[in-house]
């Protein structure tokens, strides 16, 4: 309800771009689909289930802060069972990674109550347990927050499309309010952290990841997260060294030369935003 109400706020500021017209989803099923798009990927959680994520960094992946919490209990998921599938596609990945630590925002509040928690803020960045440094396989770049009634693209993963992304070149901002923007973009259970792009210069950037689904008068539309503070805020906690699983504090040194655990958790997530 709380998130309906704040949907219909952001709404009232404007109306929908008259003349727009979105693309439909195309899946990236071949190599030469998915050229240029390889740093999308799946997120494994423990296999039992998956969220989009993208590479900011070559051992840097952004994502939706809700993806690292059940959404049964609401405690946070043990990031050592999730493996980023850089470029999945039909059963395989252009690169696989484990993930040596997580930050979330420090004001994020996972809220069981309204299915994922608080839109704004809603960003995580995974550090993988190696960087991948593959050619084919390039981290995007970041930007500002687009302007209402801005084009933007997604490239996601959802639950009736796991074994390849898809991508839609072409949906709009409907509106942007508080740290959210209201998009178009069609997206579905899986999605979460699916990174939402501007061209510029014919080059992607991320200026947004998905946080949340809703229908607003009959109408699906996206929410997504905007990058512009929080990211900000993400790297800080990163180069002050957070982010490492309790249990492994004591033992940050054997961590960094990228030694594996042996005695990782099964964790599995169901989750319900998209």
């Amino acid at each position: 309800m709380r998130l309906v109400l704040l949907l219909k706020a952001i709404l009232l500021l404007g109306v929908f771009p008259a003349a727009a017209k979105d693309s439909q989803l195309t899946p990236l099923r071949t190599a030469d689909d998915s050229r240029g798009w390889e740093a999308v990927g799946q997120l494994d959680i423990g296999g039992r289930g998956f969220c989009t994520g993208a590479l900011i960094a070559p051992d840097l992946v952004l994502t939706a802060a809700h993806c690292l919490f059940d959404q049964v209990t609401g405690e946070r998921l043990d990031h050592r069972n999730i493996q980023f599938l850089a470029g999945w596609r039909n059963g395989r990945a252009q690169s696989y990674r484990e993930v040596r630590r997580a930050v979330i925002h420090p004001s994020y509040t996972y809220d069981v109550g309204v299915g994922g928690g608080r839109i704004q803020n809603d960003l995580a960045i995974l550090e993988l347990i190696r960087p991948i440094r593959d050619t084919r396989i390039q981290p995007f770049q970041t930007d500002v927050r687009p302007r209402k009634g801005s084009k933007v693209g997604v490239v996601s993963y959802a639950h009736d499309r796991s074994e390849a992304p898809s991508i839609q070149e072409v949906c709009y901002v409907l509106a942007r309010r508080s740290g959210t923007l209201v998009l178009s973009c069609e997206v579905d259970f899986g999605s979460s952290g699916a990174p939402i792009f501007v061209i510029d210069d014919e080059q992607p950037k991320i200026v947004s990841v998905v946080s949340a689904m809703a229908e607003i008068d009959g109408r699906s539309v996206s929410i997504g997260t905007d990058l512009h503070g929080p990211l900000k805020a993400l790297l800080a906690e990163l180069s002050a060294g957070e982010g490492y699983w309790p249990e492994d504090v004591q033992n940050i040194r054997r961590l960094s030369n990228g030694a594996n655990n042996n005695n990782r958790r099964n964790i599995g997530a169901n989750f319900q935003k998209p």
